[in-house]
């Protein structure tokens, strides 16, 4: 089961990637558990500086930007 963490604190960009994610993993058949990192300590501690931000499995992969669905496709795959 993949982890799907949005780093942000809820603003429209972080729920647009938010969305873009699950349809993602939706997409591909994947199980997954999307957790939405709100609070600024947290998304500091994974060095992100810039919202929206995308982790996996606690890896962060993208940050500043909203991912469309196909580039988080290509990221999961």
């Amino acid at each position: 089961m993949k982890k799907l963490q949005i780093l942000g604190t809820g603003c429209p960009k972080c729920k647009a990637l938010a969305q873009n994610a699950e349809e993602a993993a939706k997409a591909l058949g994947i199980e997954y558990e999307l957790v939405k990192v709100t609070a600024i300590q947290d998304i500091i501690k994974f060095g992100v500086m810039i919202t929206p931000a995308l982790a996996v499995d606690g890896t962060v992969k993208s940050a500043g930007k909203v991912m469309s669905v196909d580039d988080i496709k290509k990221l999961l795959a």
